[in-house]
């Protein structure tokens, strides 16, 4: 069993940063991914950024030149720095470890920007 904590989220103005971060325990054998998704109300669950296992990134267009993945492969901890945060990134912001056959979801993180 795979367990995920992450920390890290709260409010924020428009235009300041936050860091969260995502601690995996349990019986992880091979992380093949970690990164972030977030929903916002009313909206579907969208990829925010994603760091393999070699430290290959993909990020939202929306996030790019803004949010940082990065990874801890000796701690199984995967952070997300946001910076000139918006209000629409306000959302509710969930850690994901895939390590097969493990697809671990955590339980999520508000985050909040005002305007």
């Amino acid at each position: 069993q795979v367990h995920l904590v992450e920390s890290g989220g709260g409010l924020v103005q428009a235009g300041g940063s936050l860091r969260l971060s995502c601690v995996a325990s349990g019986s992880i054998f091979s992380i093949i991914s970690m990164g972030w998704y977030r929903q916002a109300p009313g909206k579907q669950r969208e990829l925010v950024a994603v760091i393999g296992s070699g430290g290959s990134t993909t990020s939202a267009d929306s996030v790019k030149g803004r949010f940082t993945i990065s990874r801890d492969n000796a701690k199984n901890t995967v952070s997300l720095q946001m910076n000139s945060l918006k209000p629409e990134d306000t959302a509710v912001y969930y850690c994901r470890v895939r390590a097969p056959p493990v697809d671990q979801w955590g339980q999520g993180t508000q985050v909040t920007v005002s305007s």
